[in-house]
């Protein structure tokens, strides 16, 4: 009896593995899919360049740090770039940047004041 539970989890293993080879080898199958898949990789590395946008806010002091409160939202987020980022302490600004958002940081491309309208 025992062995036979042995014996029908080996099986089901088995199966369920066989089920993911099978899975695994029709993902890459088609040749467009299997083209763009070491693209998408490097999509992904390169991403935070491609994702770069515009944050319109205020450049605030928070505790010993320069951040920036974005305007739309009322968010604070980090500034990588102190040094850009002291010259406009106090003032407008719309800042170029990506956003790491596990860190609420932005990665400064660009501070330009904000156009005033």
């Amino acid at each position: 009896m025992n062995m036979k539970r042995l014996l029908s989890i080996v099986a089901m293993l088995g199966l369920s593995g066989l089920g993911l080879n099978l899975a695994a080898q029709q993902t890459p199958s088609t040749p467009s899919q299997a083209g763009s898949m070491p693209q998408q990789q490097q999509t992904d590395a390169t991403d935070p360049q491609q994702s770069a946008r515009s944050f319109e806010g205020k450049i605030m002091k928070s505790g010993d740090k320069l951040v920036l409160q974005e305007s739309s939202t009322q968010t604070a987020y980090q500034l990588d770039d102190q040094s850009k980022a002291k010259q406009f302490q106090g003032k407008d600004v719309t800042v170029t940047a990506t956003l790491d958002s596990s860190t609420n940081t932005l990665h400064v491309v660009d501070i330009n004041p904000a156009n005033s309208k």
